[in-house]
Parts: structure tokens; sequence; C-alpha cells
């Protein structure tokens, strides 16, 4: 059967003041979308974008167990069970194993989707498409890892990227409207590739071979933890002991006693990298021996990492200067270019005569920093009292 787990996890320090401790980026209504009568969270439109795709009762979202009241308030459907609460950030590897292991508990078939709460991504049913295809691609083939890469539309420095390989041929591959066929969307993954420098993101972007990783996914919960216990085997012991716990009175204090012990690793790092060189190495030298593939199916649709403030403004309307203006309040704007203004409930936030700056005001704090320093603002997080962190 199929699930999905969402990735909620993250602080979104590059978003402050707006995103603090008590309230991530992930939980802030402030992305307004075409056709929104109100601003909606990021985790709101993840999960949207599973309707008519996941079943709710098969949805899943891994948060900080801090965040698990603020979670359910701001998406009732989610029932406790539902909600996989982390006592501790141990990266996405163990965010990903713990939901494995207690999808597998449940439903020894169980194939399920990874999905992100920091993305926009349009229009729905591109990316609705290209998930089913990679379901499609699991369910004829367990022992597949199925990544999604974005097309990329600029030499990024800030994202991973994924070399394709050769083409996968699927005897059993579907036709779906809107969707050509497997061979045309899905490659063998060649090797990941962390963050470039610029020359080489040109290189990438122009062989037509590379596109950014997503990091959105799709296995079998089962051969999910298989690969685990290959590459990362103390992760893999410790969620083996969580999930015996599932559904016990002891779980709470199995949990808060193990996880926060797992090594720290990300699922790339752990699991993807090294099934991807092991099957590259079976295929070249016609060894038998990885019963792992994995994949890549690549999505052409408009995919928005909302992680910092120039990120955040791409989903605000510009004017003809290319400056844009967002939140409760009112934003004046004269004599700027390329910059951005987003002001507090109650307020007026007023620019003049300046070019390429980020204003952004709230009840407690203002940003008042240029575009091109926005990555320097986790520095500035750590310096700020913990009363405004």
């Amino acid at each position: 059967m199929r699930y999905a787990m969402i990735m909620a996890g993250g602080a979104g320090t590059r978003l402050w003041p707006m995103s603090r401790k008590g309230q991530p980026k992930q939980l802030l209504r402030f992305i307004k979308r075409e056709g929104d009568k109100k601003p909606r969270a990021l985790l709101e439109l993840a999960d949207a974008r599973l309707d008519k795709l996941i079943d709710q009762k098969n949805r899943y979202i891994c948060t900080a167990e801090q965040y698990r009241g603020s979670v359910r308030d701001l998406l009732p459907d989610y029932d406790d069970e539902h909600v996989l609460g982390e006592p501790a950030a141990r990266d996405t590897v163990n965010a990903v194993g713990f939901a494995a292991a207690i999808l597998a508990k449940e439903d020894k078939d169980a194939i399920f989707a990874v999905l992100t709460a920091d993305h926009v991504i349009e229009p729905i049913d591109a990316f609705q498409e290209r998930m089913d295809l990679g379901f499609r691609l699991v369910e004829n083939d367990p022992g597949r890892f199925v990544t999604f890469s974005i097309k990329p539309t600029y030499a990024a420095t800030g994202f991973g990227y994924v070399e394709r390989g050769t083409p996968v041929r699927d005897a059993k591959e579907g036709k779906k409207p809107g969707v050509d066929g497997v061979k045309e969307h899905a490659y063998h993954v060649a090797r990941f590739v962390e963050k470039p420098d610029k020359a080489r993101a040109e290189v990438y972007v122009a062989s037509g071979d590379f596109a950014w990783n997503s990091g959105m996914f799709v296995w079998k919960a089962q051969t999910f933890l298989e690969a685990l216990a290959k590459f990362e085997p103390e992760s893999y012991e410790g969620l083996m002991t969580i999930q015996k716990a599932w559904g016990t009175k002891k779980f709470r204090s199995v949990l808060a006693e193990v996880y926060p012990n797992l090594p720290k690793i990300s699922v790339d790092y752990a699991v993807l990298e090294p099934a991807a060189k092991e099957a590259l190495h079976a295929q070249r030298t016609g060894k038998k021996g990885t019963q792992f593939q994995v994949c890549t199916v690549q999505m052409d649709v408009q995919w928005l990492d909302v992680g910092s403030w120039p990120s955040f403004g791409e989903t605000v309307p510009a004017d003809k200067q290319g400056n844009r203006s967002a939140g409760e309040g009112s934003v004046v704007i004269h004599g700027c270019r390329n910059s951005l203004g987003v002001a507090a409930k109650g307020h007026t936030l007023a620019l003049l005569g300046l070019d390429d700056v980020i204003v952004v005001q709230t009840a407690d704090a203002t940003l008042v920093m240029p575009r091109g320093k926005s990555e320097e603002l986790k520095q500035l997080h750590g310096l700020l009292g913990e009363e405004l962190r």
C-alpha cells in the first residue's frame, strides 16, 4: 500500500526574525499563492499536494516532539499516531528510518514517499504524475530507491545535484495521462554531487545530464531498513529497538532513550550514495551482489526551496523595479530596486532609495540586510539572545 511521510523538523534560522524556535518556518502562515484568500504554511502546502495521491489515513508527519501540538493545530486531520515526534534532531536518515520502522511494522508491503515541508511546487498535477511514476517503479521492483530531481533553471550552488545514467527500462510500465512512460523520465543514478562551486555548477547545467536533488524519495519501507542495516548498522539497531516498542506503553520512554543517541547523518550520505556506488560498480563489472537500484525521476515543475528571505521574495509578485512587499502590515517603497519589505501587523514599513535590500519587521525585532548577505543570517542568529531566537 502507498504511504507518505512529510519531514517537518527544520529550524529555519535564515528566515529570522519571523521564524523562531517555537514557530519554525514550516508552521508560519506566510505563503500566499494565486487563489488563496489568506496565507498558508509550507507544511499545509506539502500536505495539500498529497490530495488525490495518498489517503489521509496513510499520511505521516515527522517533526520535533516540541512541535507536535502546533502541527496538530495546523493540520487537525493528523492524529497523534500519525505525527512522529523526534525527541532530538538526528538528521534525515533517522527521520526516514523512524518512519520506515513504524510503517514496516504496520504493513510489511508498505511503500512510502518522503516529502519535504520547505518547498513551493507547482503545478500540483505535474508533481503528482511524477510521484505516481515513482511509486509504480518501486511497486514493479521493490529493490529500487527512487529520488526525484528538478530540471535546473540556473547554475545554483546551494543545492546538491544528481547525474543521470542510463534510462530505466520497465516491462511493466504503465501509461497514464500526462506521463509518457518510464524511459522518458526515469534514469539510473550515475552519482550524487554535493553543492558545487559556480564554475562546476555551470558545467553541470550546460551538460543537460544533471538536475537538482530535491530531497524527495519513494521506496519500500522494508527495503530501506535492509539498506540501513547494511550501510548504517548503528542507526538500524537503534531503530529496531524503537520499532519493537511501537504500540506499547514503553514506546515514549524507549524513543526518548534511544533516538538522541543515533548517529547524526543525512540519508544521502548514509544510504543513497553507497547504494548508488554499489549498483554502478555491479553494472560496470557485471558482478552480482547488490539488491538495490538507485533511480531518479525528473520533475519538470516550478520548485522553490523557501529557505531564505530572497527565496521567500520569489513567492511574492514584483513591481516594475523588482521590488516586493509582504506581511500583514503596510509597505511603501519609493526609489528602490530589487528590494523586499515585510511589515508586521499594525505597522507601516517605508523604504526609500534602497537597492537590493531586505527589511523584515516583526513585533519585537527588525532585520535589515543586503540581499547578498542572506546566507550569513545563520551566524547573526547565533549572536542573538535566547529570547529572540
